[in-house]
């Protein structure tokens, strides 16, 4: 009996609305409009897992139709450890909001641990499988563990046996054949039969001469093979990584680019240059075709010539042109529909992400009442892409070794915004509750911003206020061409709480705007808002639609927000000292003395108060 994994409703109805990736690349296909995806591999460390997901993010920003994450042979089978391949996978779609297909192979598995695997896949929110018969670990030669698992066809057989369609698969073409197989011809027939057998499209093993593909194509072609075809393809970046990649897949390669390297074989910038050379004049004229697709790149986890690649082929696209919403939407199967969230993590959306992946539904038009049961609590926000990228010794640079007086964690926060080096003579390019680098829209604040940090308003968000700019706009744009962007002037921020009582004095006096004053314990917390009724801070208007009203202010969330807002306090820069030294009691000063509080102007049109009302704060407070 067959054990198909029936899809729920909410499942199905999604399918039915979401493109699948095969979907996508037939549409791009009709459209002749080209596209990129690239690989990437699972770091070996926690840390390199850290700043993988960094890379993630950045050439996620290109607009690439998909990644892939390669399966780790010998990696951890339970497939939850930081560096495995379904973790890796899962933070790509999850959290990075990039299309993602994961690799599985036959090499050292059973039948039921392929399940659980896939089970895990579609579990996580993966929706795209790369079916290979894979490589043994190094120095085993290759058996298989399963009868019924020998062959990249037996894989895509299985999948397809067991989840029908849900996931599109994908299967690996040798455009040079298969090093393990007894000839050309004979590979070919086994590309059709995994095609047969239900892949949906080809990308190839890597080559460097385009005639080779497009004979392989041809052949392909010929023999009744239908699927797209997708050319993988490598930029050289370092000789000996060549050599060895040269070793393990008996590649061949071109005599003239071995002797073109040997010259220049110890200078990898050199190396570079000429390996993005190469891979340009070979791309245009495999792109010039119209039987060409796209292309498949292989990064080996390196950004640099990959991005160069790409933008001198015209391929990279500016983030902004794909920015469908103010944050980057998750493509979990289960999230396409959300459509609204708090504000609060707009500097740290994986932590919102993961602390939200349990909750049975996503807001879809409107945030609602956010202690409905449906959306549950926010989980815990501990995992291991939400440490901080820089290491401990660079944390220290940036955000000192030894803190003098409170007024140095000012002036930090302030070199942050302003991108001067502090006063110990590094840039700081990150804050305990920012991990990333300033928005385009914060460029317009930031003279305020520099002002009130340095008077111990210590702003976490903010954003200004935008009556009807175009969606396409650079700073403010979303949600595509022919829509307009509303937007209320918002401030979060910490504050001692000898300013409280000046705060709530001046906002007396500023009816419209709304403020919400708490507490690391929420002892203290006070609010003029309704508390089980969100506030809309951003907004389109787009024609044919709704209005789309993807960023809210809600009390409720606030009170999770606080939590994690005050523990990084503790978490990232406090745990950096001696528990009981000078710059030890500063950070915890903060978390036992300091407010969070966020205001909103709900006058979209004037929408300038905010720092009035801060500076009103500040000259109130010197004249105690």
């Amino acid at each position: 009996m067959v054990n198909f994994i029936e899809p729920s409703l909410e499942e199905t109805r999604l399918l039915d609305k979401s493109q699948t990736l095969i979907e996508k690349i037939h549409k791009h296909i009709g459209k002749k409009k080209k596209f990129f995806s690239l690989e990437f591999f699972p770091p070996r460390t926690p840390n390199g897992a850290v700043n993988l997901v960094a890379r993630f993010d950045r050439m996620s920003q290109g607009g690439p139709l998909f990644c892939d994450i390669t399966w780790h042979p010998a990696g951890d089978p339970s497939g939850d450890k930081e560096t495995s391949s379904c973790t890796i996978a899962s933070t790509a779609s999850n959290y990075c909001g990039i299309e993602t297909m994961l690799h599985m192979t036959c090499a050292n598995i059973s039948c039921d641990l392929v399940l659980k695997n896939l089970k895990k896949a579609k579990n996580l929110g993966i929706r795209n499988i790369l079916a290979l018969r894979g490589d043994p670990p190094k120095g085993e030669v290759w058996m298989a563990s399963d009868e019924n698992l020998r062959f990249g066809a037996d894989m895509v057989k299985f999948i397809r046996k067991h989840f029908q369609n849900y996931f599109t698969i994908c299967v690996a073409g040798y455009p040079q054949g298969h090093p393990d197989c007894t000839s050309y011809e004979d590979d070919l027939i086994h590309l059709k039969e995994k095609v047969d057998a239900g892949a949906d499209f080809i990308i190839t093993q890597l080559f460097f001469e385009p005639n080779i593909f497009f004979k392989f194509l041809a052949d392909c072609r010929r023999i009744g093979i239908d699927v797209p075809i997708i050319p993988g393809v490598m930029p050289i970046q370092a000789y000996a990584s060549l050599l060895q990649l040269v070793k393990l897949s008996k590649l061949e390669v071109p005599q003239y680019i071995i002797d073109d390297l040997e010259p220049i074989k110890n200078d990898d910038e050199a190396i570079r240059e000429y390996g993005v050379k190469l891979a340009v004049s070979m791309c245009r004229e495999l792109l010039s075709s119209d039987d060409v697709p796209g292309i498949h790149v292989y990064t080996l986890n390196r950004e640099v010539a990959t991005t160069e690649l790409l933008q001198q082929l015209g391929l990279w696209r500016p983030y902004q042109s794909h920015r469908l919403l103010p944050w980057k939407p998750s493509a979990n199967l289960k999230r396409l529909q959300e459509d609204v969230r708090p504000i609060f993590w707009s500097s740290r959306p994986k932590s919102y992400i993961h602390r939200t992946s349990n909750w049975d539904e996503f807001p879809n038009g409107r945030w609602g009442n956010s202690s409905a049961p449906s959306f549950a609590e926010l989980s815990d926000h501990h995992l291991f892409y939400l440490k901080s990228k820089e290491s401990e010794e660079e944390r220290l640079k940036m955000w000192g070794e030894k803190l003098d007086c409170i007024e140095d964690v000012y002036h930090v926060f302030q070199c942050y915004l302003s991108g001067k080096k502090n006063k110990w003579g590094y840039k700081v390019k990150s804050l305990p509750l920012n991990d990333d680098e300033l928005q385009p829209e914060t460029s317009l604040l930031s003279d305020q911003l520099y002002r009130i940090n340095g008077h111990g308003f210590l702003t976490t968000n903010s954003q200004p206020a935008v009556n009807a700019a175009l969606s396409t706009d650079e700073r403010f744009g979303w949600g595509g061409a022919g829509g307009y962007i509303y937007q209320k002037a918002y401030l979060e921020f910490f504050m001692h709480k000898k300013n409280v009582d000046f705060l709530l004095e001046v906002l007396n006096d500023n009816p419209r705007v709304n403020y919400h004053i708490i507490d690391s314990h929420g002892c203290y917390d006070k609010t003029n808002a309704d508390r089980y009724s969100p506030i809309a801070v951003t907004w389109g208007v787009f024609p044919g639609k709704e209005i789309i009203q993807p960023t809210v202010v809600d009390p409720i969330s606030f009170n999770f927000w606080k939590d994690e807002a005050f523990s990084l306090w503790i978490e990232k820069w406090q745990s950096l000292y001696e528990p009981e030294s000078f710059s030890a009691k500063i950070i915890q000063s903060i978390y036992n003395d300091f407010y969070l509080v966020n205001l909103v102007d709900n006058d979209y049109i004037k929408g300038n108060c905010l720092f009035d009302i801060i500076d009103c704060v500040i000259a109130k407070s010197s004249l105690e």
